[in-house]
């Protein structure tokens, strides 16, 4: 059976990650349906998907607006059509208000996720890859970050990811007939290389690179660099960054990996590039790349900032048959055409 024949249900497909990899399962033939609340994510999203792909295989996607944590939403969903497999990526993922409200946490990403296995258990769709993060690894006593590390998480937001991660093992123990995988991301960042799509935080950007892209095209003065003293070449602290179309292509091989093999289980694989970059590093290259001077203001470290964390992705490479791409030139390449294109994010100037 083709991927053609196939029909993926995609959580949180508006969303940054979502997007993208919805670009490259239409492009491999796939069948696509995505529900989103549109929380933090726009509609605006799923139409450029629609012009990057054409006519054609915009045929193949259907929007549906709706919330993992109102069960009618999911019944009329899985009553209405059937998906051979789920890609969910639908949830908060900022630490900082995880820190300030773990109880929206907990209710969008577990309830939620609870509520989806429930759907999918009742109308027998068994297979699902899930994003998890590198958060699981905490503050990890050695480094690259291999899957079978124990995992502990440092905030809420780790937390939820790492309680989803049980209840999948959970599960599948239960009900061998499950397959999961799960997909622990490192930092993602760029864009499509079309620079239609791409990451557009609401409010303050929790993470680095969309940071960066807000001061270069005028939108914030500075970029604050939380930490200049930690023991690494240039005291700032060092990621794994890695290109979201990357990212996108990894999950088109967990899909793949999951059709393919009948008996694996819940199994966990790293997607990032193996390599550390700092943030200073990751500045200078996004300057070389936009021709614009980042001014930095240098702060204290925030509490609970790992010093160095980085991939090992072995195991992806062996078994999924996957491997990173790109590097930090194209990263910042793509993310600043995207960022030169829509200085406002999916919004022409408010």
């Amino acid at each position: 059976m083709g991927s053609e024949e196939q029909t993926i249900l995609v959580t949180g497909g508006a969303g940054f990650i979502g997007s993208h990899t919805v670009v490259q399962l239409l492009k491999e033939g796939f069948r696509v349906h995505i529900i989103d609340n549109l929380d933090n994510s726009v509609i605006e999203a799923v139409e450029r998907v629609k012009e990057l792909v054409g006519p054609q295989l915009s045929k193949k996607l259907r929007f549906h607006l709706g919330d993992l944590r109102n069960k009618d939403d999911l019944e009329k969903l899985f009553s209405q059509s059937r998906f051979d497999a789920v890609i969910h990526f639908a949830g908060l993922k900022a630490v900082g208000e995880s820190v300030a409200y773990p109880r929206r946490y907990f209710d969008n990403n577990l309830v939620g996720t609870i509520n989806l296995y429930e759907i999918m258990a009742k109308y027998n769709c068994k297979k699902m890859v899930f994003s998890s993060s590198a958060t699981v690894y905490g503050q990890p006593e050695k480094i690259p970050c291999v899957e079978d590390f124990q995992l502990v998480a440092l905030n809420p937001y780790g937390r939820t990811k790492l309680f989803l991660e049980e209840i999948a093992r959970d599960i599948q123990k239960a009900e061998p007939d499950w397959r999961i995988i799960l997909l622990r991301y490192f930092n993602p960042v760029g864009a499509h290389e079309s620079g239609k799509i791409g990451e557009d935080p609401k409010g303050i950007p929790n993470n680095l690179m969309p940071y960066i892209q807000q001061v270069a095209v005028g939108r914030l003065p500075e970029l604050n660099v939380y930490g200049h003293d930690y023991p690494t070449k240039d005291g700032t602290a060092i990621r794994d960054y890695i290109h979201v179309m990357d990212l996108a292509d990894g999950h088109i091989a967990a899909l793949r990996k999951l059709f393919m093999t009948d008996n694996i289980g819940c199994k966990a694989y790293n997607l990032g590039t193996g390599q550390g970059s700092s943030v200073l590093e990751m500045v200078a290259a996004f300057e070389k790349a936009s021709g614009k001077k980042i001014p930095i203001k240098l702060c204290p470290r925030r509490p609970g900032d790992a010093t160095v964390v980085y991939a090992s992705t072995e195991k992806a490479e062996k078994e999924l048959g996957w491997k990173a791409k790109y590097g930090i030139e194209e990263m910042c390449r793509d993310q600043w055409k995207w960022a030169s294109t829509n200085p406002w994010g999916y919004q022409s100037k408010p």
